[in-house]
């Protein structure tokens, strides 16, 4: 059985399709003249999401892109064409320019990124970074990769563009292979573990950190052991994607159970205690920088706008694919490089709401002592047929317990230091 056929066999089994909310819900029903008209102003775009290479060589049967409601993978075109990169680089630049900005960054996904190969790699950070150069523009580039075709190739090249990378690893060989495995079923441990590897020389400053989804099968502390065993500078912990209408694997909406945090506060306590600081850990950082009133700068917690957007292989613009997960299309902005500039996506109901803070929450978030740190949790993760996007997030229990409990964390420490002095 073929690649392709597998994933139409196992979505049409387990999965039924998603219905999109009604063009009355948020955020359709978002008037965007009335807000402009209020004197509101969108935030420009500093991350360019290019999905440089369409498919690829895992089959993780989890996977939002492949495996959830939007298959719309399926008619994009295998990789980006040079006409497609071309303008691409130029519509950023443009923004760039109508906003000077000092810096953006630029992220190389996909599919598996690496499947484009070093050649096309190449020639699409040269073409940004040229044109962004007569512009001023400082482009910063990582590759975020399973790391299967992850070799000294590859790290050559990015040595010499600068180009970090960001690797998906979910623990050691049990915890990874139960979920990151090829078409036949074999897992990609082995292939990952060697590629990482490779960081141990003189690559290891290309090295940006590790993204591991959380699988509640796995024990939390040897997973997170065995991710600092490839001394990353990062890692990333991801709740699995999901929603009121497509829950999460152990995800109760009903419940006022917590299996994520308490996975989490185990993850929490083990990287609080260490004697030394081995690694950040982004989601816990962004919650304490709220809890210190500092801005978050990740989409999962606080209320800070969006600044990302997604080119896909074909040029069109689209939200951040995690959208995939909800329903067909709900990533989609009608737009496309071809015809429209960026700035024409700011305006997008669908892109400004992500850019509201508390005005895009629901009566539940603002009813809620932790709103302005929890910040509603991943949009994606809120979307609610009903309602669209104006639901709390599904894992709505688990983050009011995690950010609970780092809070009450700090405070008991911070008494503790005080007493000492």
């Amino acid at each position: 059985m073929g690649l392709a056929q597998r994933r139409v066999c196992r979505l049409s089994n387990n999965q039924e399709p998603t219905i999109p909310p009604p063009e009355n819900v948020f955020p359709a029903n978002l008037d965007v003249a009335e807000l402009l008209a209020t004197g509101w102003r969108p935030s420009a775009f500093r991350q360019f999401i290019l999905k440089v290479h369409s498919r690829c060589d895992l089959a993780c049967p989890s996977c939002y892109v492949y495996e959830m409601a939007d298959q719309g993978w399926r008619s994009q075109p295998r990789q980006m064409s040079p006409a497609i990169v071309a303008r691409t680089a130029l519509r950023i630049a443009e923004h760039a320019r109508a906003h000077r900005l000092a810096d953006i960054d630029v992220i190389l996904h996909g599919g598996e990124p690496l499947l484009a190969g070093p050649e096309s790699l190449g020639h699409i950070v040269r073409t940004i970074r040229g044109a962004c150069a007569e512009v001023g523009t400082r482009v910063r580039v990582s590759v975020q990769t399973n790391a299967v075709r992850l070799d000294e190739t590859f790290l050559r090249l990015f040595n010499d563009l600068e180009i970090r990378v960001g690797v998906s690893l979910d623990g050691d060989a049990v915890a990874h292979d139960r979920t990151r495995v090829f078409a036949n079923g074999r897992g990609s441990h082995e292939h990952v573990s060697r590629a990482l590897r490779l960081f141990e020389g003189p690559f290891h400053h290309l090295f940006a950190g590790l993204l591991c989804t959380i699988d509640l099968r796995n024990d939390p502390v040897s997973t997170y052991r065995a991710l600092l065993e490839f001394d990353p500078p990062g890692v990333d912990f991801l709740l699995p994607h999901g929603n009121w209408a497509a829950p999460p694997p152990w995800r109760d909406p009903d419940s006022a159970a917590t299996p994520y945090a308490d996975w989490l506060i185990r993850v929490f306590d083990e990287w609080r205690e260490a004697s030394s600081f081995r690694t950040e850990i982004r989601l816990f950082h962004e919650i304490n920088r709220l809890l210190f009133k500092a801005p978050s700068r990740s989409e999962s917690v606080g209320l800070s706008p969006s600044s990302m957007v997604v080119v896909e292989t074909n040029g069109a613009i689209e939200q951040s694919d995690i959208l995939k997960s909800a329903f067909e299309g709900a990533s989609a902005t009608g737009l496309h490089v071809l015809t429209a500039a960026f700035d024409d996506a700011l305006r997008h109901p669908a892109i400004v709401a992500r850019q509201l803070g508390d005005r895009a929450l629901g009566p539940e978030c603002h009813r809620c002592d932790l709103m302005r740190i929890c910040g509603g949790g991943l949009y994606a993760h809120r979307y609610r047929p009903a309602t669209g996007f104006r639901s709390p997030s599904v894992y709505c229990p688990d983050l009011y317990r995690l950010i609970s409990y780092i809070s009450d964390r700090h405070a008991r420490d911070t008494a503790r230091l005080k007493g000492r002095v």
